[in-house]
């Protein structure tokens, strides 16, 4: 299993999508290409979203965590633009 080091950290708990990727996005838009961020946020639409999203920008997903309380770590490699 590979290991990583996350490098900046985005909480998308109190938002609702489209709005969930737009963060995440944002977030991966300021980072350097081959940084890691992890996404955090709850079950449901951004669960099924956010990663597929993120995936089509033509980045990398590492890891879905589920942390057993309706919430969820996403680690995502920045891939260059």
């Amino acid at each position: 299993m590979a290991e990583y080091t996350v490098d900046e950290t985005v909480d998308i708990t109190d938002v609702v999508c489209p709005v969930t990727f737009v963060k995440a996005k944002a977030a991966l838009e300021e980072m350097d290409e081959g940084q890691i961020l992890a996404v955090h946020m709850k079950d449901g639409e951004p669960v099924q979203n956010v990663p597929r999203s993120i995936k089509d920008e033509g980045h990398k997903i590492l890891k879905l965590i589920d942390n057993q309380d309706g919430t969820y770590d996403l680690i995502v490699k920045k891939v260059g633009e």
